[in-house]
């Protein structure tokens, strides 16, 4: 599943996730399945988390001069103060 999770989108693996969590919540599920979800899901948290990351750095925002005469483009977290929020 590994493989597949790297070309799934970010809401697919999120989905996932949340699927993982549901199930690891119950009883009734044998251990040794209880101990793969959980690596699948560190996995998926893991890459879920990368990709905000990298989503993070594509955005750009619209900043205005404080006159309103001129606009430029910005990184993200340029406009926060290099932090990101």
């Amino acid at each position: 599943m590994a493989d597949s999770n790297k070309k799934a989108s970010f809401e697919q693996n999120l989905n996932r996730l949340d699927e993982i969590i549901r199930l690891l919540e119950k009883d009734s599920v044998p251990l040794d399945e209880l101990i793969g979800l959980y690596e699948e899901g560190v996995g998926l948290l893991r890459l879920c988390n990368s990709q905000l990351d990298e989503a993070q750095q594509k955005v750009k925002m619209l900043q205005i001069s404080p006159d309103g005469t001129r606009a430029k483009l910005v990184d993200f977290e340029e406009e926060n103060g290099g932090e990101p929020s």
